[in-house]
């Protein structure tokens, strides 16, 4: 309900006059008409005239969706504002005023309006539960009690920025593969159903017997012009089914986070990812005074893998007993020695935020070598396979011609 509620904010229009006696007119999110008058009336406008504004359809449906990025560039500028002595609420105006998507700044927008209300920054941002999650809320929350939002602020930053930079990362690993084989498979297809056609009726005025590979070839192009309708339309159900079942079963998805671990290429850059997320987030929650047993419940969710997410939980039903994260990290056997090092290096000196920052940093740089090396290895093998799949089709058009030339000469 919560989400539904935030999602449906309705916006006002209206007219007035400034505190200078300027006339002044806007937009605003509200959770209705009195609130939107009261916050008004708080700035200083005398409201001439105020309605709801009508949403258009087609606007809601062409509108850009808030992404994780825009959420992390929120923060920062938030951040840099308190930290330059911008109240808060001001804060919002500003960064609002800066903000391209405007599906982002009518939630900036829609925050400012909570705030403006009396609710708390950390209550204002639980309204939107579908762009902050309750780590992000806890932490504000976090500052806003112990009087160090600014700081607090700048914290999460850094962890968003760290996580939204790691995120790109993975999927620059997994994009510039991906796309080349589209792209072949496209190149592919083309020349069945447009080059070998061609071909095959210039075969055919020879009455010549063809070659086997060559009338494999031509096979393959008679079927894919004959059925290509069919075959998109298995792919576009098989794409649905697998991001419905991915969508709606549990079982499916622990089953692709299990596979993802054991994966022969990029298992081990989604290992080390993991990791790297499960450091960052446990330092920024433990930094941020948040008790340990309660920021190994964040970091189970923020590890986005069943396997770590099962063996986080576990950890923290071990130190709520009294055992020793070192410890209970060691018995999952699912964290490489040096974490689990480094961790015990911190629970001893009394510096565990500090040791377990290093270790995602670590992880990080290691994120990032390990997409250098896969982008390094995968060009070549990918360059193999198009020479493959083009220069075969080549050699299965030119063959009947070099075995002709053969026999006249």
């Amino acid at each position: 309900m919560a989400v539904k509620k935030a999602q449906m904010m309705p916006t006002f229009s209206y007219e007035g006059v400034d505190r200078k006696g300027a006339k002044i007119k806007g937009e605003m999110p509200s959770r209705n008409m009195a609130l939107a008058k009261v916050t008004l009336r708080k700035q200083g406008i005398t409201i001439r005239t105020i309605r709801e504004k009508r949403k258009n359809i087609l606007e809601g449906l062409m509108k850009k969706k808030v992404s994780t990025l825009d959420i992390t560039v929120f923060t920062r500028q938030l951040a840099t504002m308190m930290k330059a002595g911008v109240p808060l609420v001001q804060g919002f105006e500003i960064v609002a005023e800066g903000l391209e998507n405007p599906a982002m700044r009518e939630v900036v927008l829609g925050i400012k309006g909570e705030v403006e209300g009396g609710n708390t920054f950390a209550g204002a941002l639980r309204k939107y539960p579908q762009y902050f999650d309750n780590l992000f809320c806890s932490l504000v929350e976090s500052g806003e009690q112990s009087g160090a939002l600014e700081t607090m602020l700048d914290r999460v930053a850094i962890y968003k920025e760290k996580s939204e930079l790691l995120k790109q990362k993975i999927k620059k690993a997994m994009k510039y593969p991906a796309t080349v084989i589209v792209v072949a498979i496209i190149v592919t297809i083309i020349l069945m159903v447009k080059v070998v056609p061609v071909f095959e009726g210039l075969f055919s005025s020879f009455g010549a017997e063809l070659p086997a590979f060559t009338k494999m070839v031509v096979n393959m192009s008679n079927w894919t012009k004959d059925y290509w309708f069919i075959m998109l339309v298995v792919i576009a159900i098989l794409i649905g089914g697998f991001l419905e079942a991915k969508k709606r079963s549990k079982a499916f998805r622990d089953f692709l986070d299990k596979a993802a671990l054991k994966a022969p290429i990029f298992g081990d850059l989604v290992y080390k990812a993991i990791i790297a997320r499960y450091s960052r987030t446990l330092a920024t929650t433990f930094a941020a005074g948040v008790p340990l047993i309660d920021a190994l419940e964040s970091t189970a969710g923020a590890t986005n893998n069943v396997v770590y997410e099962t063996a986080v939980m576990k950890i923290r039903e071990d130190v709520a007993t009294g055992q020793q994260l070192q410890f209970a990290m060691r018995v999952t056997d699912k964290f490489p020695p040096m974490a689990v090092q480094m961790v015990a290096i911190g629970e001893e000196s009394g510096a565990l935020d500090a040791m377990l920052d290093k270790v995602a940093t670590h992880y990080e740089n290691e994120v990032d070598n390990a997409v250098d090396g896969l982008t390094s290895m995968m060009e070549p093998l990918i360059m193999a396979i198009l020479g493959i799949l083009v220069g075969g089709l080549v050699v299965a058009m030119y063959l009947p011609i070099f075995q002709m030339g053969s026999v006249v000469g």
